[in-house]
């Protein structure tokens, strides 16, 4: 397996956190957010500096990971409207930097979140957002065409925010969508899973042990759905702490060969990111290390 990490979880500096993340023995970067923009929305000398820095490191590119989609309802959008093709332009930004930076992964959102999507016995009269999967699935059509010209693979996100909340959700999609030609896969993050009441293991790994999985982000939190609160905490200390070795043993059986980032959102208790960086590091590489 192959480990990076978001770099803005250490520092939005680029230079600093490529820094940190090399000297922690990182051979992944995955973007997101630098020098104060999303990623897409660099200048063309900014892109570069970005690539030079990252081969002055002796690392590589993981992913583009744009929050591309997250805000948008399906049930109120239509392919040809100005905040979609808004962003599908970010998406074709991203596809272009993800090449320039040696890598043909590119993370997109799965829309706003529907609480039920799916029901029957009456429910579906009353509290099911009808219609919303099938019209995400259309949605996606054009992401998919454009992942196709750009050559880039997409991978969507179980994120707490949208439709896809879950890996057997992310699966199905997957399914629904037949393979996609392989533009799509699915980034798993077990620990948003934890949320919609999820076990990564057994049952997340269950859903993704056929081939659909294109990347990971790593990270632990307090999951408390019924107070509406999550609670960062160092990777090991909280809820995912029961799951770490059980996901690695998965992917070792899968032998997975792709890329797992350590998401560093943790800030101890008077300190700051890259002191949460440093103290889930080790872990990290402990567990899901060579």
């Amino acid at each position: 397996m192959k480990l990076g990490v978001i770099t803005d979880g250490i520092d939005r500096d680029l230079r600093t956190a490529l820094e940190l993340a090399r000297a922690a023995d990182l051979d992944y970067a995955e973007f997101q957010y630098f020098w104060g923009k999303e990623a897409g929305d660099h200048s063309a000398q900014e892109r570069a500096e970005a690539r030079r820095l990252l081969d002055g490191c002796g690392m590589r590119a993981a992913c583009v990971s744009r929050h591309l989609f997250n805000r948008l309802s399906v049930m109120e959008t239509d392919a040809g409207d100005a905040d979609f093709r808004l962003q599908m332009d970010a998406l074709a930004r991203c596809a272009e930097f993800a090449r320039e930076m040696g890598t043909n992964r590119v993370r997109v959102m799965s829309f706003r979140r529907e609480t039920i999507l799916f029901g029957g016995g009456g429910a579906e009269d009353w509290i099911v957002a009808n219609g919303a999967w099938d019209k995400f699935i259309s949605l996606l059509e054009a992401p998919l065409r454009l992942a196709s010209r750009a050559d880039v693979v997409l991978v969507v996100e179980t994120g707490n925010g949208g439709l896809v909340n879950s890996a057997f959700q992310a699966r199905r999609l997957v399914d629904d969508l037949d393979g996609a030609d392989g533009r799509l896969l699915v980034l798993w993050d077990p620990c948003n899973c934890l949320y919609c009441g999820e076990s990564p293991v057994p049952f997340g790994c269950d859903a993704l042990a056929d081939g659909r999985l294109g990347h990971l982000h790593m990270k632990d939190a307090l999951v408390y759905p019924p107070r509406s609160t999550v609670d960062f905490c160092r990777l090991g200390s909280g809820h995912m702490s029961a799951h770490l070795r059980g996901i690695a043993a998965r992917l070792r059986e899968w032998r997975y060969d792709g890329v797992i980032s350590l998401e560093s959102v943790h800030r101890p208790e008077g300190k700051d990111f890259k002191d949460g960086f440093a103290e889930s590091v080790g872990i990290f590489k402990e567990v899901f290390g060579g």
